[in-house]
C-alpha cells in the first residue's frame, strides 16, 4: 500500500512538472532542485504537500542541510544511486526504487550522487505547514 502510494505521488508530480516547476534554493555543486508539484491537504487545515525533484550530475551533491521542523520527508531514488546519510547515522547509498524518510528536525549531512559517471534522481515528498516556503536551511558551521 505504501509503495502504491508513494509511486502515485511520483508519478501526478512528474507528471505536474511542465506546469509548476520552477527551481528552488537547496542545491550544491551539481544538483538541480525543482518544485515539482505544490498542494494544501485539504483534510489536514494548515499542511500542504510538496513534491521536490532533485537531480544530481555525476558527482554532484547537495550541500549539509536540515528542514523546516514542520516537514515530514518521504524521498525515493528515480535514477542511479543517492548517497545519504541523516543526523549521526550511517551513510547509505539507496538505488533506483529504494525509498527513505526524514523526520522533523533531522539533519541532512550527506547528499549525493553515489555515482561519478552516472546521473541520479530522487523525488522528495514533503508534507509541511502552508505557511512554510523555504524547504531547504544550510547546516550552520
Amino acid at each position: 500500500m505504501a509503495k502504491s502510494l508513494a509511486c502515485a505521488v511520483a508519478l501526478m508530480a512528474l507528471l505536474s512538472a511542465p506546469a509548476l516547476a520552477h527551481d528552488t534554493p537547496g542545491g550544491g555543486e551539481g544538483a538541480k532542485v525543482t518544485l515539482v508539484y505544490d498542494h494544501e491537504l485539504p483534510n489536514v487545515p494548515g499542511k500542504s504537500m510538496r513534491g521536490v525533484l532533485v537531480e544530481y550530475a555525476p558527482g554532484g551533491f547537495s550541500e549539509g542541510h536540515t528542514h523546516p521542523v514542520s516537514a515530514f520527508i518521504y524521498a525515493t531514488v528515480l535514477e542511479g544511486a543517492i548517497r545519504s546519510q541523516v543526523n549521526d547515522g550511517p551513510a547509505t547509498v539507496y538505488k533506483a526504487g529504494e525509498s527513505f524518510s526524514e523526520l522533523p528536525g533531522d539533519r541532512h549531512g550527506v547528499s549525493e550522487n553515489a555515482s561519478k559517471t552516472q546521473p541520479a534522481k530522487l523525488l522528495a515528498v514533503f508534507i509541511v505547514d502552508t505557511a512554510q516556503q523555504e524547504l531547504t536551511f544550510p547546516l550552520k558551521k
